[in-house]
């Protein structure tokens, strides 16, 4: 019998993003083959690669490949050599978000929880963040990021606006993913200052009516930043608009102690995903061989769960990194001295191990 075949997008963009992506395909590769499946790859570019190449952050022709694939795998844009704070010129973040509106992926999932052998890695005391498992779920295409922005003369304005049926899907997303974990859904906002906010809770909660079985709590973003520093095992799942998700996710991530250890994936209606690490591109160490890929290749697993139908090989590619942080090479960004080579090795060789640990 042939094996299932699967459409992915690569798309590495700059700095680490090529060196994280490319044991991150190695990996589902890998995993996929367990699962009788075999990803066919299509290389192509964004960010500043595809400024300097096309002169715009995403063209065109890439954004249609990425709509006819399964599913898309971005490493990491950006870098001080395309900043600039010139209105009409290409950035690279321009291409993630023309992505994002592009394949209409409105809801951004990135999971945390802590390794237990890494918990000292974390700034927070370690009973602090004991039992600390949560969901944050970001609204990706409306709010300030989207809206209207202009500069009139000494004057600048950014327009967060947000419809009820954007504010819906996002929220079914939360009730949804919290159904299939600790059933608790935090919703935040700033319904005390913002009419866009005031609509956020008033929708969420004629959404909490078809959830009867989830608990939700409503919390604005001042305390949710607090609450996630002086009591993160609390939380479940986090429901919250673009720039509060945006803030309060990488504030969550740090909780892990590193920010290379943490994926996300960015979905819409139906199948097709874009999967990401958090991480930047970190221009700093690109090249130099000493990146930490861990956040890449659970990005991978997320996309073998939700979009390529192969929730065992995303359970592999878990188990093999949960053996690898519990046992070594520890990479530098923890406090080891491994490389990206040392740490692909190792995942690799775990994934081929017959009993993995459960992730």
């Amino acid at each position: 019998m042939s094996a299932r075949q699967a459409d992915v997008v690569a798309l590495d963009g700059d700095g680490i993003g090529p060196e994280v992506n490319a044991v991150a395909r190695a990996l589902a590769d890998a995993a996929a083959r367990h699962d009788g499946l075999q990803i066919r790859w299509q290389e192509r570019h964004v960010g500043g690669i595809s400024i300097d190449e096309y002169g715009t952050a995403l063209h065109d022709d890439v954004l249609a490949d990425c709509h006819a694939a399964d599913a898309v795998l971005l490493g990491a844009v950006g870098g001080p050599r395309w900043d600039t704070t010139d209105p009409e010129a290409p950035r690279p973040e321009q291409g993630l978000l023309g992505l994002r509106e592009g394949l209409g992926l409105y809801a951004n999932l990135r999971p945390v929880k802590p390794w237990h052998s890494l918990r000292a890695a974390s700034p927070l005391r370690e009973e602090r963040i004991e039992g600390t498992d949560l969901l944050v779920v970001r609204e990706l295409t409306g709010g300030l990021y989207f809206g209207e922005r202009a500069r009139v003369d000494d004057r600048a304005y950014d327009t967060c606006v947000y419809s009820r049926g954007e504010v819906e899907r996002v929220a079914r997303r939360g009730f949804e993913a919290a159904q299939g974990r600790r059933r608790k859904v935090t919703s935040v906002d700033k319904a005390n200052v913002l009419e866009s906010s005031r609509l956020w809770r008033e929708v969420v909660h004629e959404v909490a009516g078809d959830y009867p079985d989830v608990e939700l709590e409503d919390m604005l973003v001042d305390n949710a930043a607090m609450q996630l520093v002086s009591r993160p095992a609390s939380f479940d799942v986090i429901v919250t608009e673009n720039m509060f998700g945006d803030i309060l996710s990488d504030e969550a991530a740090m909780i892990t102690g590193s920010i290379g250890l943490l994926a996300s994936a960015s979905l819409g209606d139906g199948g097709r995903g874009l999967y990401e690490p958090v991480h930047g591109s970190a221009p700093d160490i690109a090249g130099q061989g000493v990146a930490n890929p861990i956040a890449a290749c659970l990005s991978a697993a997320m996309m073998l769960r939700y979009s390529l139908g192969s929730p065992a090989g995303a359970d592999r590619i878990e188990g093999a990194v949960d053996h690898v942080i519990e046992n070594g090479p520890i990479p530098r960004d923890l406090g080891g001295a491994a490389t990206t080579t040392d740490i692909s090795a190792a995942l690799l060789a775990a994934l081929e191990e017959p009993e993995l640990p459960a992730p």
